[in-house]
């Protein structure tokens, strides 16, 4: 679901993380800036060095590392009684 407004900070940097892998279009549409990329990528810089955070395009947001249940690992005890 699209922002009702426009993001900011870390809001920001965590949706265009999101939604990089999609374009940055889509994702400037998905964090509230509708079709005004320039905007869009003008306060993500703003919002990524704030944070310490270098970027030179929306692919330096792609989480390259899947998570665990990505990767179809499930941590379990074997029983219930090993908890």
């Amino acid at each position: 679901m699209a922002a009702s407004k426009p993001l900011e900070g870390i809001e920001l940097v965590d949706c265009a993380s999101a939604n990089a892998k999609s374009g940055i279009e889509v994702t400037a549409r998905q964090c509230g800036y509708g079709k005004d990329v320039e905007a869009f990528w003008q306060s993500l810089d703003k919002a990524c060095q704030q944070m310490g955070i270098s970027i030179d395009d929306l692919n330096d947001l792609v989480r390259d590392r899947p998570t665990s249940l990505e990767r179809g690992i499930e941590i379990a005890p074997d029983t219930d009684y090993s908890l």
